[in-house]
Parts: C-alpha cells; structure tokens; sequence
C-alpha cells in the first residue's frame, strides 16, 4: 500500500511519529497511509521555506514567470494522472476531478501574468524634482491550509499566485486526500522551482495548530466549514498573522414564475449532486416562487432518476462521499428531515450504487416543502441533498435569503432582466449567478462569500489574491545630480 510523505526542499521527507489512514471511498478499503506532521516537523519545514525566501524573494519576475509557465505545461500535460489521483482518494467521478484540474490551471495561468498582476505605479514631480512610487513586496513564508472537497483546486487558488508574488509556502492538505498536493510539490519542482519554495506538510490538527502559531509564518489561507474557519481566523491572527478563512455556505437557487423550468430542473441537479454535493458553492436549496414549485419538483425527480451513483472509475454520474463517517453524518440529517415533517420525494440512503458495497455510498436526495426552521435547511450538510422552500413573492424569496447567516453563493433563474439586476442589488450574498448556478468566478476575478462564509476582507485568487500576498511600499526619491551609465549598443533584455 502506498505511502504518503511530506515535500520539503524539493523533495519527499520522510517522519517516523504518526500516521493516518488513507480510504478508497468507491470500496470502502484502506488504500494506503499519511505520515502526520508534530510541531516539531512543522517548524522544520518552515525553517526550510525561511531560508528559500531569502533568494526566492529576489528573483526576477522573468524567472518566477518562466517557472509558472512551466509548471501549468506540466499539470496541462498531465491532468488525466493528477485526476485520477483525485478520484481514487476523494471519490469524485473522473469528468469531475478533470473539471476541477482545469480551474486550478486557471489559477496557474493567472499567477503567470505576475508582472502585470504586481505592478506598482510611478508620479513623476510630486514636488519639484521630487518623483513617488509604489511597490508591491512578497510578505515571506505563508501558510495553505486546503480542505477534502477539491485536493487539486483550492490549493491552487492560493499556491501559485504566492510563490509567483515572491513567497515561500507550506502547504497542510486535507489527511483524507492528501496525494495530489505531494504530487503537485514534485511537478514544481520539475518546473524549475527552488528548493524549500513550495513545501507540503501533512497531519491533523496539531500541524495547522504550529502553522497558526509559528512566529515565522506570515499569513495563513484557509478554505473549510465554518466552525473551523472561525477558530483558523481568530488563533491566527492572535498570532498577528494576515488570515483569509473561506467557511461554509447554504446556497439557495431562487427559480421565478417566468424562468425556464427544463433549464432550472436540470442547473438544480447538476448543482445540487455534483461531487456529491461536497462543495461550498453547490446548490443546496431551491426556493420555488409559486405557482412554480409543483412542476419544478417533478421535473428535478425524474432528472434525478436517470444519475447513476457509483464507482467514479466506471461511467457513474455521482461517486460516493469522501468517509464513511461524514456518509453517516449526512444520512442522518435525511432521517432528521423526514422526521421534521419534509417531503422525501427522493430518498438517497435507498441507492443501489454501481461499484462496492462497502463503499461509502448516499445517492442523491430530494426534499419538498421545507421549512427554514429544519436541519436541513438552516445546516451545512455538505452532500447530496437538495431542500425545496416554497415562496409566494419575489421579496419574500429575498427575505429568505438575507436571513440567512451564509452568504457564498447564489443563484437566479428568471428571463425578466430587471428582475435579475434587483436581485443581484438586493441580495446580500458574495457570488451570484444569473442562470448560472455555480457561479464560481473566472481567476482573474476573485473568490469569497460574505456573513459566516468569509471570516478576514480579502478573497482568494485574482486581484485581491495578490494584495493578500504582498504588502505596499511607497517610495518618494529625489536625485540631484544624473548618472551616466555608459553606452551599451546591444538589444535592451530582461534578466
């Protein structure tokens, strides 16, 4: 069974304490183990990523950007490998780890525009001879703590656009998948990347716990629940750490009188069961505006009977979730539904799944007339359920979802474009989609919720990513008498 070590200096780093299992989720087997990281082997990789900022901080934008060039070539050429990975740790069907690679290539093909992305700005004569500019510097070792749901993507919202800003990383990977972060750290290093600039520490708690707590780390990106996002933002920047912590969300689709109900049946599925509803941004909640809910109920049912759950290696639309204990955690909020009073018109703990019994199986399920007073509406359950909420007006759809204390993301589907634009005006959300139902921005635009979903003022990647990621110098000068640099008739280079 394989083995998986921590990536530091350039390459694996073994430990001798203790260790995880790792689970194939589609057989419910163990596959393989992860060394956990102490305190101690935290500081010594950030010992590591120090000592690498000190060059890696002065190397040319040239160079950075030759690096994240190739570093996108390799994940580009073998994205097929590094989804497989995924699947075969996280569970997710293989068109869906595919599709999660290409938006952390996104991200890498971003980070290559650095010199764009960092650049300052220059006044020349503020006062008489006097010139001012800014610039923007790299803060020194920073800290990626990544969640189960997307391995591959969420650190690369975070790790390219560091290191290419001039910083050195750790990385702390979730213990559940944790290979396709060591492998993405070898692929750096294949790229050219110095030793010790982008590193990967595994383990649990007391790993992220010496993240937060080191004196050398200087920020620290977190993408996770809410509770946890909480305590990640408040023990880091106790610590006096810049932190960026993205938590959870209850992301509702509101569907209007006038929508296209075949299209909004077919976004709430898609949205609703993809990865098997383990991501911050799927629909969880449909809010129906009568007359409207009858016909969209039945119309999402039978979608739901043709998604074939099961294996993520064979052809199966829904693969299993991601632990057997989070599998029993979400079955037991469908058994808290029923038992409130909603309408199981599916009911997923009743799938027969193509691929090992012993999988960690729940097929998709369905709700109809929540309340928002139930589990399964005010809670993150982070799997395959989907709620109905029926609403008699527009406003009162609005009123739903203000009250609620996540604001990720947020879907409306409607043809009246005065309706659209009153919603995205009204609605006190972060990230909004127009018959759109995941609207997980572009990277050059940036990533981040509102309310409990975002604890910290900076989202991740594009813009905003770059100034979480560096810190502002403005420099006034004043030169009195001009040099002469001698003549040099050769074609003026980057170096």
């Amino acid at each position: 069974m394989k083995r998986v070590q921590h990536f530091a200096g350039g390459k694996p780093w073994p430990t001798d304490g203790r260790s995880g299992d790792l689970y194939d989720p589609a057989t419910g087997q163990v596959s393989g183990s992860v060394d956990f990281a102490s305190a101690s082997d935290v500081d010594a990789v950030v010992r590591i990523a120090a000592d690498a900022f000190a060059t890696w901080r002065d190397a040319s934008l040239a160079r950075r950007t030759q690096v994240m060039f190739a570093f996108r070539e390799l994940v580009n050429a073998r994205r097929e490998q590094l989804a497989a990975v995924i699947t075969d740790e996280h569970g997710k069907v293989l068109s869906d780890a595919a599709g999660e690679v290409q938006r952390g290539l996104e991200v890498i093909e971003y980070a290559c525009g650095i010199p764009a992305a960092q650049r300052g700005g220059f006044s020349e004569n503020v006062s008489t001879g006097v010139d001012s500019y800014a610039i923007r510097q790299p803060l020194g070792v920073v800290a990626v703590i990544s969640p189960f749901n997307f391995p591959a993507m969420v650190p690369l919202w975070f790790v390219p656009i560091a290191v290419a800003a001039g910083n050195t990383v750790v990385l702390k990977p979730s213990e559940k998948d944790p290979s396709a972060a060591t492998l993405l750290a070898a692929w750096f290093a294949e790229a050219g990347l110095p030793d010790g600039v982008f590193n990967v520490v595994h383990g649990d708690k007391e790993a992220v716990d010496a993240l937060l707590d080191h004196p050398v780390v200087q920020a620290v990106s977190f993408v996770g629940s809410t509770p946890v996002a909480k305590y990640v933002y408040e023990r880091g920047t106790a610590a006096g750490k810049r932190v960026q912590a993205l938590g959870g969300a209850k992301n509702h689709m509101v569907v209007l009188p006038d929508a296209d109900l075949d299209l909004a049946a077919d976004a709430a599925v898609s949205a609703g069961f993809g990865s098997a509803g383990e991501r911050c941004m799927a629909i969880s909640v449909v809010v129906a505006v009568e007359p409207v809910a009858d016909t969209l109920v039945e119309k999402i049912a039978s979608r739901m009977a043709g998604i074939r759950t099961g294996d993520g290696r064979r052809s199966c639309d829904m693969g299993p979730l991601v632990t057997a204990v989070h599998r029993d955690k979400v079955a037991g909020y469908v058994a808290a539904g029923v038992q409130a009073g909603a309408v199981a018109v599916v009911d997923g703990r009743d799938v027969t799944p193509d691929g090992d019994p012993a999988g960690f199986w729940l097929g998709p399920t369905l709700f109809d007339r929540v309340t928002p007073e139930m589990s399964v509406y005010t809670d993150e359950i982070f799997g395959p359920v989907l709620s109905v909420v029926r609403v008699r007006t527009y406003e009162e759809a609005v009123a739903l979802v203000n009250a609620c204390r996540y604001g990720n993301g947020t879907a409306i589907f409607t043809n009246d474009g005065g309706a659209a634009r009153r919603y995205q005006h009204e609605v006190e959300v972060g990230m909004i989609g127009v018959n759109v139902p995941i609207p997980v921005p572009m990277a050059y635009y940036s990533f981040g919720g509102w309310k409990a979903s975002l604890f910290g003022d900076t989202h991740a990647h594009g813009a905003e990513g770059v100034h979480f990621y560096t810190r502002a110098k403005v420099v006034t000068s004043r030169w009195l008498d001009p040099s002469h640099g001698g003549v040099n008739l050769g074609f003026p280079t980057q170096s």
